[in-house]
């Protein structure tokens, strides 16, 4: 499973993260960022699968993923955030 954040002011609402993703994880707040748009949020509910679709299909940088790979013979996950 994934871990994902929305930079909600960054965001312009074009819906390209909701549209891409596979798990429905994202949907459009009913507020207003400080754009004067609705952002995309987490949908309660629902967990991502860590596709990274989200991320690579946002025009302004504005998702990140954090994924957990675990390694065989590894004591601790390591994290790998997909920022640009």
């Amino acid at each position: 499973m994934a871990e994902v954040t929305v930079k909600k002011d960054s965001c312009k609402g074009c819906r390209l993260c909701i549209i891409y993703c596979p798990a429905q994880h994202l949907v459009l707040s009913s507020k207003l960022n400080k754009r004067g748009v609705r952002f995309a949020q987490i949908k309660e509910g629902t967990q991502c699968t860590g596709c990274s679709f989200c991320f690579l299909m946002c025009p302004d940088s504005c998702i990140k993923v954090i994924t957990e790979k675990k390694e065989p013979n590894a004591r601790k996950a390591a994290s790998t955030p997909h920022t640009l």
